[in-house]
């Protein structure tokens, strides 16, 4: 047996291992969309509105983010959590660190990714 060769096969299938592990661990922090829409429904639709397009029957100056658009959906899912948790300075989105658990802010952060798809309606 080639050593070399028996070598390179036990890094690859660490490698391997170590990448579907992460995976593992990735999907186990990726939030609940379900549980998100539902909170979403409690907490923030009457800013974002009912499709997250900023129309809510609260109005703002500067206007509420669309959750739909580009600019929205492009960012990182790190970013969108910082922003429930910290909100956004100058504007009125307040900081949800002292009402949502870290979970809480994950399943809406889910439920905000299907609300760029247009898929909203759809969950449970």
């Amino acid at each position: 047996m080639n050593v070399r060769a028996g070598v390179v096969g036990v890094s690859s299938l660490m490698l391997v291992s170590a990448i579907v592990g992460g995976l593992g661990e990735a999907a186990e922090h990726d939030g609940n969309a379900g549980k998100g829409k539902v909170l979403y429904a409690n907490l923030c639709i009457r800013c974002h509105g009912v499709e997250g397009k900023g129309n809510g029957v609260m109005t703002f100056t500067p206007p509420v983010a669309d959750l739909t658009a580009p600019a929205v959906q492009h960012k990182l899912d790190a970013t969108l959590l910082k922003t429930i948790h910290d909100g956004r300075k100058n504007t009125a989105m307040g900081a949800w660190k002292f009402v949502l658990t870290e979970e809480e802010m994950r399943d809406v952060t889910a439920y905000v990714r299907v609300l760029g798809t247009g898929a909203n309606r759809t969950l449970p």
